[in-house]
């Protein structure tokens, strides 16, 4: 008899579960995946990610949801940890896209992770969108990777561009990371940039160093003996200090200029003075931003007690440009895999995107269209806008 009873229990459970009464009930949440390294060497650029996400969110829910095709849809963030390693970044992605059924992702941040990532999202048919991936192979042949920010292949030649210009310099010296593609990568156009308008030879010394090295004595002192005039070293916040010091203890008088690598807001905590006076190529400057960019600059400095980066920024036009392209969609089925396709279709159709930091057109590969900042690291230690380069 009790058997019995269970088997009808279960009968109707199973009947309340196919009806369509019970479908059209289910409700729909829109689910975004954040890949940032919220540990590992460069956490800073993870908490700048996840504190722009969870501001993107506050304001959706004080709307009452994200509203598509007139009605609100309740939205999640599906936050992983990284650990500012590859491996860790694919099977965040894995995870996310699999089991945790996001629409999208916003992140990795960093090339190491963005390349490899993208190549998963690609192959689940779910777009993604790196907000600092400047390597081009993270969109490359992927239909369904987006960027917010620009280039290498056009940062390199901005940068070179900004020093013949700013210095008259001839001769310059490059330090890079051997095992990160993003270093790698960008010092190789940097070298082909410099060398196209100063002449082969011109990179005098062309010195690597493999992640996690803390000493670079040897590099530096090559450096410093080859008779070049600046230094590009495009490495991110956490090694500049080490390297500036370093050079200027062997002797280095000349400018070391960087990247947009350099944007953290702890670069100049863990520098010091003795970063003041330097540049670097970015995304936006903090300092005398106006408008929408200083708008989300008060907000976020008002709630996390100090000045977004360039991360955090990016992230934001990120979350946006999704924000925008599920909306563009017209409907939610609560097919994921439908919708997905629909919000990449969406996605590589904006135009003139108005972001906190530069209008952003998509081209085929889902790289934006938009300018490049050269950022004056000031007395006061404040990113401070210098001028600006557009395609």
């Amino acid at each position: 008899m009790r058997k019995i009873a269970l088997l009808t229990v279960f009968a109707i459970c199973l009947a309340m579960i196919l009806t369509p009464t019970a479908f059209s009930a289910r409700k729909t949440i829109i689910k975004i995946g954040i890949n940032a390294p919220l540990t590992g060497d460069i956490p800073k650029v993870g908490e700048g990610s996840k504190y722009a996400a969870m501001l993107w969110l506050e304001d959706i829910e004080k709307a009452g949801g994200l509203e598509v095709g007139g009605k609100k849809y309740e939205v999640e963030l599906v936050i992983e940890d990284n650990e500012s390693k590859a491996e860790s970044a694919v099977k965040a992605n894995t995870k996310m896209i699999t089991q945790d059924d996001v629409l999208a992702i916003v992140g990795p941040q960093s090339s190491k992770q963005a390349v490899p990532s993208g190549e998963v999202a690609n192959k689940y048919n779910t777009v993604m969108i790196s907000p600092w991936s400047t390597n081009e192979n993270t969109t490359l042949d992927r239909p369904y990777v987006f960027r917010g920010c620009f280039l290498d292949p056009f940062q390199g030649p901005v940068v070179a561009n900004f020093i013949t210009d700013e210095f008259a310099f001839t001769k310059a010296a490059v330090l890079y990371d051997v095992a990160n593609d993003y270093s790698k990568g960008l010092a190789e156009v940097f070298k082909a940039a410099w060398e196209k308008k100063h002449g082969a030879g011109s990179v005098v010394a062309y010195e690597s160093f493999t992640t996690k090295d803390t000493d670079f004595s040897s590099q530096l002192t090559t450096i410093v003996k080859s008779g070049a005039q600046v230094l590009f070293s495009p490495q991110y916040y956490n090694e500049v200090p080490l390297i500036v010091k370093q050079a200027k203890n062997l002797g280095w008088k000349g400018p070391i200029v960087g990247s947009d690598s350099w944007g953290s807001a702890e670069l100049v905590s863990l520098c010091g003075k003795d970063c003041n006076g330097l540049f670097f190529s970015s995304h936006y400057a903090a300092a005398g931003a106006k408008g929408a960019t200083k708008a989300f600059i008060d907000r976020y400095e008002k709630t996390y007690g100090y000045i977004p980066d360039d991360v955090a920024a990016l992230t934001w036009d990120a979350l946006k440009l999704a924000e925008q392209a599920i909306q563009n969609t017209g409907k939610i089925t609560g097919k994921v895999a439908k919708d997905r396709t629909a919000v990449r279709d969406a996605l590589a159709q904006i135009k003139d995107f108005a972001g906190i930091t530069g209008n952003m057109t998509f081209t085929q590969e889902g790289d934006p269209i938009k300018c490049a900042v050269i950022v004056k690291i000031n007395d006061e230690g404040q990113f401070e806008f210098y001028k600006s380069s557009c395609p």
